[in-house]
């Protein structure tokens, strides 16, 4: 339709500010530079500011929308008056001033009857549900849906449709909603309402969200915010709901940082406004979970004052309840505060508030440490009901509060019984998830009901019992099946772009070019490959192994799996390490001291094995090296040191403690040792079947001192292998050949990403290959060596896991890995790796051949610590 046309028939304008709004606005200024009628002025006056209010400039539409209701007095035209008036309201409403935007809609719908009147029902609706009034919202919204199909008004019918369907969806009531839902899309699309079904879209990501498909509903997101952008237009509900997919993905950092950069934005162009109220709340939500007091504090007093002057009391509770919460993390307890918290838990439940399940498991929590047992009891069974409706990912919080209700009772086995739900829940949808990412993060949903079955094992001195909870959700998305993406030529070509951009960066700053453009475009390309594979869902059903699930609790089959290894499960419960020891059939069960102090004294051994791998070694080094070792055994160890003799070693630590050298403590020096996420992991890992053709790739990449040598004598014990070197090791070529081979060796630079774990990379010829990369493969080698800078190091993420080399290659079938826990001498490491592999090539296991090739490594200083700086994952 051309401007011409647009200006013959004004009253086309209004629908077109929803379904275009760019072209709206050159539209609206064409037809008031042509000194039109009051009639069609108030018309154009409008439309632009429609357009205005849904970019965020609130301001500016209140200014047009005065004009526009002036110009339609001057038109005598009450349904025109009345139209302008409802518009007026609505935005005057998500301003903030709610009690005039009330009378205006009441004068508005006063003054229409038929479909006019369903537009300004539905306008009022919008602004109810809004402020939180589901029922009267939903009472307009039934009223306008009725008048408007009797009209036959499809536009108007498919916006109080939707209006209507998040209405419901608040309440709960997801038949009605997804009714709703279906009808506006289709209505929409048959009249070319194009911003309004990207505004459907979204709603879709809501509807994901409440059943807990959490990459559905990035993907909705995802789409809905492509369509606002070709629209030109903003909305900002867009980052409010992706903030909270984020924050229940776990990804609290990464939803401070999105959210806060959209509410600066709104904080210059609509202070005032109800998207800016929300947003600030949603900063407020997100540094919470993030650990950011000040920033949380800052936002969340200014969202209560906003939402207080708009008048909206649901928006205010939950705001009161955030900084609740906040003071109950700074470990403030008392009557009032429990008082407090109970009578806002209940007016949440009222408002049917998302934050109700929380709320009251706060109030019980509270209760219970008051001595007030009866109203602990009531709350936690509010929270309790939870367990059964809501998200998926809401379920385990629900079997927490239930735990908690049972041993305020004093009902161990219940307690127990509930705890083990609750994981089941937990598991449930983290097994839903398909991103090795999002399947780490969804572990803290378990982390509580573990902790709360652990110390009734403590409490009990109970080690069997202690073994089983810890095996129950330690690194349990490693436990879980890989779900393979379709093959994507889109996220490949990304990956390669990515490699591209990063070798352009390298070569620009050898140069000692400027980077900015390039270092953006890589922020770009590595978002858009993190967003893909969130988006990738498991809701298909991924077959799962029984055994998966019964590995950690058959303790029976797990111990007698062990063999002669001497296992050393090492747990963190409430700041405290305890070792769990099995050696024979024998569980025992020692407390060792302070999680911090084993950390602190690690950052020491690793920080003197980084000196020693720059050459920086010293007299007396040797003895330094062993005294750091005692101590680290130790705070690591304590008094389970002395079992454990010169057999094989299994150790299983928590995530925080991956990264010890464990070869440095005296008591492992001469053992063989293994690591492994888990006990049930080492279990499934010996499962794992030998390919049938004994395939051995070895790949160097470009600028290791010596890195050609060691492939070179590596080659004489396997005299077939695949050989990737001297600019023939691609990213393409070194997939192709990794892919279900036997074992595998490269020795590459590596890069550790702590800011991106999945983004660590390994340098090739043609551009970093990264763990995005490696999660492409049908099988990942079932033995695979690393020789590069850091390769054993991952992120510790959520409860108990980890994101690195190990999470990207386990639940491919990697059952062996080499690699290393900081980064080490190149020409010391290029020696150690050829003993490595000549008893590898001899029959041994991954443990006893780094243990052999370490004790022939002499005492020189440099190849002491490089061969302490490697670990044997897996079996």
């Amino acid at each position: 339709m051309s401007a011409g046309d647009r200006h013959d028939d004004p009253d086309r304008l209004l629908p077109l500010a929803v379904s275009r709004p760019s072209e709206a606005l050159a539209a609206a200024a064409t037809v008031l530079a042509d000194a039109p009628d009051p009639r069609t002025a108030s018309i154009a006056r409008q439309a632009r500011a429609i357009v205005l209010r849904d970019s965020g400039h609130q301001t500016e539409a209140v200014t047009e929308l005065r004009r526009a209701l002036r110009l339609a007095k001057s038109s005598t035209e009450p349904e025109r008056i009345a139209d302008v008036q409802a518009t007026l309201g609505l935005t005057l409403g998500l301003g903030g001033k709610h009690v005039e935007a009330l009378a205006l809609l009441e004068q508005a719908i006063a003054n229409s009857k038929g479909a006019a009147a369903g537009r300004a029902l539905t306008r009022r609706g919008y602004l109810l549900r809004v402020l939180g009034r589901y029922d009267e919202a939903l009472a307009d919204l039934r009223q306008a849906v009725m008048l408007l199909h009797r009209g036959g008004d499809q536009v108007w019918e498919a916006r109080a449709r939707t209006h209507r369907f998040l209405v419901y969806a608040a309440l709960g009531q997801a038949a009605h909603a997804d009714r709703d839902l279906v009808v506006a899309e289709q209505l929409s699309a048959a009249n070319g309402q194009e911003l309004e079904s990207a505004m459907l879209v979204h709603n879709r990501a809501d509807v994901a969200f409440q059943a807990g498909d959490l990459p559905a509903a990035l993907g909705f997101l995802d789409e809905a915010a492509a369509r606002y952008t070709a629209l030109q237009t903003e909305w900002p509900s867009l980052a409010i709901d992706r903030c909270a997919v984020l924050l229940a993905a776990g990804l609290a950092t990464e939803a401070v940082t999105t959210t806060e950069q959209v509410l600066r934005d709104h904080l210059r162009r609509d202070p005032g406004g109800t998207g800016t109220a929300e947003l600030l709340f949603a900063v407020a939500q997100a540094a919470q979970a993030a650990e950011r007091p000040a920033l949380a504090e800052e936002r969340a007093v200014q969202a209560g004052r906003l939402f207080r002057q708009q008048g909206r009391k649901g928006w205010l509770a939950r705001t009161t309840y955030l900084t609740l919460q906040a003071r109950y993390d700074a470990g403030h307890r008392g009557d009032r505060l429990c008082a407090e918290a109970q009578r806002l838990a209940d007016q949440l439940d009222e408002f049917s508030s998302p934050d109700a399940l929380s709320a009251h498991l706060l109030a019980g929590r509270l209760a219970a440490d008051e001595g007030r047992q009866a109203d602990a009891d009531r709350h936690l069974a509010l929270a309790a009901r939870f367990r059964h409706r809501g998200p998926t990912f809401g379920h385990a919080a629900g079997w927490l509060a239930h735990a908690l209700r049972a041993e305020g009772r004093g009902d161990t086995a219940a307690t127990l019984i509930a705890c083990r739900h609750g994981l089941e829940a937990a598991a449930d949808h983290q097994r839903s998830l398909a991103a090795p990412e999002l399947r780490a993060h969804a572990a803290a949903y378990g982390v509580e009901l573990a902790a709360l079955a652990e110390r009734h094992a403590v409490r009990r001195n109970d080690a069997r019992m202690l073994l089983r909870w810890s095996e129950q959700w330690r690194a349990g998305a490693l436990a879980l099946p890989p779900v393979r993406p379709p093959d994507d030529p889109e996220l490949a070509a990304e990956l390669a772009a990515l490699r591209n951009v990063a070798r352009r960066v390298e070569a620009a700053q050898r140069a000692d070019e400027d980077t900015e453009r390039l270092q953006l475009e890589r922020s770009r390309l590595e978002s858009s490959i993190r967003a893909r594979t969130r988006r990738l869902s498991n809701r298909s059903g991924a077959s799962v192994d029984p055994r998966r699930r019964e590995d950690a609790a058959d303790l029976g089959a797990l111990i007698e799996s062990l063999g002669e290894h001497r296992l050393v499960e090492i747990t963190a419960l409430d700041g405290v390490l305890h070792a769990i020891t099995v050696i024979g059939r024998r569980v025992r069960m020692y407390p060792i001291g302070p999680v911090e102090v084993a950390v602190r004294e690690l950052d020491l051994a690793l920080f003197m094995l980084r000196r020693l791998a720059h050459g920086r070694a010293h007299s007396g080094a040797l003895e330094r090296m062993d005294a750091v070792g005692l101590r680290l055994q130790k705070v690591l160890l304590g008094p389970s040191a002395a079992e454990l003799g010169d057999g094989p070693v299994l150790i299983v630590p928590p995530a925080a403690l991956h990264a010890v050298p464990w070869a440095m403590l005296p008591a492992l020096r001469s053992a063989p040792v293994v690591v492994a996420p888990s006990a049930s992991m080492w279990l499934r890992a010996g499962r794992l079947h030998t390919p049938r053709e004994r395939r051995v790739t070895l790949v160097a990449g470009p600028g290791l001192r010596g890195g050609d040598n060691e492939l070179r004598q590596i080659r004489g014990n396997y005299p077939s292998a695949d050989v990737l070197a001297n600019g023939h090791a691609t990213a393409d070529k070194t997939l192709a050949a990794l892919d279900g081979a036997w074992t595998a060796h490269i020795a590459a630079h590596g890069r550790l990403r702590r800011d991106n774990p999945l983004f660590s990379a390994f340098a090739l010829d043609d551009g970093p290959l990264t763990l995005y990369d490696l999660g492409r493969l049908r099988r990942a080698p079932l033995r695979l060596v690393l020789s590069s800078c850091e390769s054993g190091v991952a992120a510790p993420i959520g409860a108990d896991e980890l994101l690195g080399a190990v999470s990207a290659l386990v639940p491919l079938g990697t059952a062996s890995l080499l690699a290393s826990v900081v980064p080490v001498n190149d020409t010391a490491t290029a020696g150690l790796m050829v003993d490595f592999h000549q008893h590898l090539r001899a029959g041994d296991s991954f443990g006893v051949a780094l243990q052999k090739a370490r004790a022939g490594v002499g005492d020189d200083p440099i190849a002491v610590a490089t061969a302490l700086s490697f670990v044997a994952l897996g079996r």
